[in-house]
């Protein structure tokens, strides 16, 4: 097989499974290659990624090592993606009563939500994370592509209990939307002890949710080690949670919405 084509075919291998660490040896044998020309056709690859701000490849030394590709979004397609998305978003017939803004057909769209799955993923890129987890709503897409580049399975907590789930742990916490309180289940199975989780959210208000989201974590003997949200409204100024990290920013004054982003 010629370089050119080795090079395509661990591109192809990488991207599919970004966060994912594969061996030399893996290539060798997939590609028929001696593993000095596999680890040459690395270097070149890391290099054209680089010269063109497509993606970061890193080389894992020691026993277990190999290559991964990481979550990377270039300074210019972060500004365009987010750009984009707020001159979309900013159409006054999106507003809805109560101080909501319709914008599912933006996390549904498969290009836009995993531009916005890999930011986050790249924002906590370094967590050692073991879990992603999302509540039962329109946030799943953004936490299941987070989850897919930082090659982590992905919780969602649900808001009904289901048999099909199997023994679960629950939690009633207050909705910072409603004020009512709620529960939410996640089956016994879903998180193992002692492991890292990252809270991918779609909206923030109040931050109860996500406040809830938090106390289930904490009853798996597990940790919290960052949350993230599409998009929060910053009219509401009292919030349940901190620290966490944001795409968006919403507010409304008098009937107009603004939308902006702190991300450089």
């Amino acid at each position: 097989m010629k370089r050119n084509m080795r090079v395509g075919a661990i591109l192809k291998t990488l991207m599919d499974k970004p966060g994912q660490i594969f061996t030399l040896n893996y290539f060798a044998e997939q590609l028929d290659a001696a593993k000095s020309s596999i680890s040459e056709d690395i270097v070149i690859l890391k290099n054209i990624l680089a010269e063109l701000k497509l993606g970061r490849i890193e080389t894992i030394t020691g026993a277990s090592g190999g290559v991964v590709i990481k979550p990377f979004i270039s300074d210019d397609n972060k500004k365009k993606l987010i750009e984009d998305t707020v001159a979309e978003l900013m159409d006054s017939d999106r507003l809805i009563p109560g101080g909501f803004l319709y914008y599912a057909d933006i996390l549904y769209n498969p290009h836009r939500v995993k531009g916005f799955g890999e930011l986050i993923a790249q924002e906590f890129s370094n967590y050692d994370i073991d879990y992603v987890m999302t509540v039962e709503t329109k946030g799943i897409p953004l936490a299941l592509m987070t989850a897919d580049y930082l090659n982590t399975p992905l919780v969602v907590a649900r808001k009904g209990n289901r048999v099909s789930e199997g023994a679960t742990i629950s939690i009633n916490y207050v909705s910072g939307t409603t004020g009512k309180l709620q529960t939410m289940y996640c089956a016994k199975k879903s998180i193992k002890a002692r492991s890292k989780v990252l809270i991918v959210d779609d909206f923030l208000k109040g931050g109860g949710t996500i406040r809830g989201m938090m106390d289930l974590v904490r009853e798996f003997d597990s940790e919290v080690v960052g949350t993230a949200v599409f998009m929060e409204n910053i009219s509401q100024k009292k919030k349940m949670i901190d620290g966490y990290y944001s795409i968006l920013k919403m507010d409304v004054v008098e009937g107009r919405i603004i939308i902006h982003s702190e991300i450089e």
